[in-house]
Parts: C-alpha cells; structure tokens; sequence
C-alpha cells in the first residue's frame, strides 16, 4: 500500500513539474556594458557554468588561435623535448613571406630548443615557428595538418576544421566557440603549455646566429606596460585577420574564482582594443557579481525512489553524487532552485548497492539549467529471495514474449475449435440422410 501511494504522488510531481517549470538553458543576461564581439563567453573554470554567451555553436574564423592546436601537437610528439633542438629553414622562411603573419626574425639555419619553439608560436604568433614545426613535427604542411585534424576529432571539437598551422584565411578553416573553449581547458591541462601562454615577456637566449633578445606577448591583458593591463588576467592566445576580427582567449583568476573568457570577431579598431576592454569587463562582473552556491551537500538526500523485492524497505534515499556548487548571482535565493529528476523506471529493483547511480537531475534556477547531477543510493538494499521469485514468475507471465506465446496459443485453439466442429456439422449432415426402401411394385410399374 505504501508502495502504491509513493508511486501516485512521485508520478503527479513529475508531471506538475513537467508542466508548470518552463525552463531553458541560457546563461545570464550582460546588463552593464555592451559586448560587441561576434561570438564569445565567459566560464567557469571551477564549475564548467556559462555566465555569458553569445553565439556559441555559429561557425568563425579562428586566426592565430589556431596556435593553440600547433602547440598541442608539438607537445605531444614523441619528437619533443624541452632540450632538443631545431632549425630554422630557408623553406619555411620563404613561406610566411606575403602572408602578413608576425616572425621570429629568426634566420635560415638559426638553432633553438623544443621550448623557445613553443613559446615564439605561443606569446607572439610566430608564423615562421607555426611553419618551422610542422614540417618538422608533421613531416609536411600537409602532415601536420592532418594530426590537427585527428586531434580536433578525439577532443569531440565537431565543428572545427584546419587547413593549416598558423590560422591563415581559409573558408574552410573555423572552428566555434565551444570547440575553442574544449580544446583551450585540454591545452591548459599541459603545464608547459600553460607556462608558455601565460607568459608576457620571453627571454630567448643567445643562439648559434644572434644575440639574446626578447619576446613580448601579444596579448595586452598580461602586459604591465599597455592601457588594457588587467592584473588578474593571464594567457592564453590572441589572433587577428580581417576575415576573423580581433580575437582573445584569456583567463582570470581572484579570490578563489577562475574563469575563461573568449571574445571572437571583435571590430578592429588600432586605437581602442575592444576585445581587451571588454574581456576585462567581462571579468569584473563575474567577479563582483557572482559567487559558490552549495545546492545540494553530499550527506543531504534530495529525494527518495521505491524499491522492489526488499523485505528491509520500501524506498531508497537518493544523494547528489559528491554535491553540487553552482556559479550564482550574491543575491540569488537557492530555496527557489528546483531539481527536476529522471529515471528509467518509477522504482528500483533490490540488491542496491550504497552509491549506485539510480538516476540524474537537473538543477534549474531562474527557468534556466545550471547544472546536471547523478543521483545515487544513500544505502544498500537486499533483495529478498521469495519477493525476487515471485517477481521473476509474475515478470515472465506478463512479459511480452509470454502474451504473444498465449495469444498464438489461444488462437491455435479458436482454429482447432472450429475445425472440429465444421467437421461434427459434416458428419451430422451425412447422418440425416433419409433411407429410401426398395419397393418392387413401383418398379414394375415403371417398367410398364
């Protein structure tokens, strides 16, 4: 009865909630400053959460973001080490000429490490260095494109397409700010990557062919001598042609929050450098407006389903697998955020073990999704042997298999039914034929 009950009340909470909570997935609206860019967002580097977007999935041309996947790649060979070493080319030289990429200065047969490599593609685009890499670390061009391209595959970037290393203008080289953000936290998860693209001033040393000199950063966010200096800010990469506009993929930390910003086809604009302005900004609000929200702690239930086959109960408690912290406004009130929960059935069968996952939820606030969560056992549950027999007889009369045996059965038997009594009827009738005895005097009559 208790079962019975809990099933009734828990289907009418799904369906009220299904009905009366319209939400959405969006992030939250940018009311006190414009942003111009073409596409863009702003994340959560602690929770994953999206405070800002814009045109997340629209296809863009990346430029000299594309470095970001030549780094990964050249850091990822077996070829590399921080030590070894490589030379510049006349090939490669020759190549970037015409192409208004930023160069090294380096010169045809000039030695630098692995390292210097990574860093002259990384802090100041290096087209030369885009160029010099592939042919070494791709065999060709051509090659290393094709390595992109595996990669940009593995790392799930579907809308992403490369043609060449150093983010040159193709129609069919673009990428989305969403496959841009999934390969930039993938890039940052590589500690000499990161080292590299958070750093404003590169020291190379002196080589076989030149003096020591140094490198500056292109993005202005990290560099203390520029108007668009923001203290928090560091890496990760800049690019720009006409095609794809001003564009900036950074980060910020402060005060225990870490964010990601990318702004994608900003108006090129020598004077006022829109996409450091409004990165900047972007970070400000983050900062002074949102904070860590505990939605649901790991040792709090957040809801209950029935179970089957148990002697012990009649439901299991449920728990957000590790908690949940969600990236909310400081004024935001957490008792109206609502879970919305899924599961394959309306109840559970027995053995359940303590933090097996019987279902997920999505957390909603403010008609939006924030977040989506695992639900999982608060405890084990034993089965009970004559429950789990008798389940298994009752499941196998109403399986389907079973219905559609009995209804061939049944109709077996309607067919066998009628047959036999067609045939009764056939021998019935031939029963009732009537005797006609032999009458000589007609006979003789008829003879006559």
């Amino acid at each position: 009865m208790k079962k019975t009950i809990f099933s009734i009340i828990f289907t009418i909470i799904i369906i009220l909630s299904s009905i009366f909570v319209p939400f959405t997935v969006g992030a939250y609206e940018v009311t006190e400053f414009e942003v111009t860019a073409d596409a863009g967002a702003l994340i959560s580097l602690d929770t994953g959460e999206f405070l800002y977007e814009k045109n997340l999935d629209k296809k863009i041309y990346p430029a000299a973001i594309t470095n970001i996947m030549t780094a990964v790649i050249v850091l990822e060979s077996e070829k590399y080490a921080d030590s070894n070493t490589i030379t510049m080319t006349e090939e490669a030289l020759n190549e970037i000429l015409g192409t208004g990429c930023a160069v090294s200065h380096l010169k045809a047969g000039e030695i630098i490490t692995h390292l210097d490599l990574v860093h002259l593609i990384t802090v100041t685009s290096c087209g030369d260095c885009s160029l010099l890499a592939a042919k070494y670390f791709g065999g060709s061009v051509k090659g290393f494109v094709k390595m992109m391209n595996e990669k940009a595959k593995e790392l799930g970037l579907e809308n992403t397409h490369f043609t060449n290393p150093l983010g040159l203008h193709d129609d069919d080289h673009y990428t989305t700010v969403n496959d841009i953000y999934k390969l930039s936290t993938y890039a940052l998860k590589n500690k000499t990557f990161k080292t590299a693209s958070e750093t404003s001033r590169y020291k190379l040393g002196a080589t076989n062919m030149s003096n020591g000199r140094t490198y500056t950063t292109t993005n202005f966010l990290q560099d203390t001598t520029t108007a668009y200096y923001y203290r928090y800010a560091k890496g990760i990469k800049t690019g720009f042609t006409d095609e794809a506009g001003r564009c900036v993929v950074s980060t910020a930390s402060y005060n225990g929050y870490n964010y990601m910003c990318i702004l994608m086809g900003c108006k090129n604009n020598p004077n006022k450098r829109q996409e450091f302005i409004q990165s900047a900004n972007l970070y400000r609000w983050a900062f002074n407006n949102f904070s860590f929200k505990e939605i649901a702690h790991p040792e709090n239930p957040v809801c209950e389903i029935p179970v089957n086959y148990s002697m012990d109960t009649d439901f299991v408690p449920l728990y957000v697998e590790n908690g949940f912290i969600s990236i909310l406004p400081n004024d935001a009130d957490t008792s109206t955020i609502i879970m919305d929960y899924h599961f394959k059935e309306e109840s559970v069968d027995a053995p359940i073990k303590k933090g097996e996952i019987l279902g997920t939820a999505d957390v909603i606030y403010a008609e939006r999704v924030i977040g989506k969560v695992n639900l999982v056992a608060g405890n084990d549950v034993s089965s009970n042997w004559m429950l789990v027999t008798f389940g298994f007889f009752e499941a196998v009369i109403t399986s389907v298999y079973v219905k559609i045996i009995f209804a061939v059965v049944l109709a077996a038997i309607i067919v066998f039914i009628i047959v036999c009594i067609v045939m009764n009827l056939d021998r019935k009738r031939k029963k009732e034929l009537k005797f006609i005895p032999y009458d000589p005097d007609k006979e003789d009559k008829l003879n006559k």
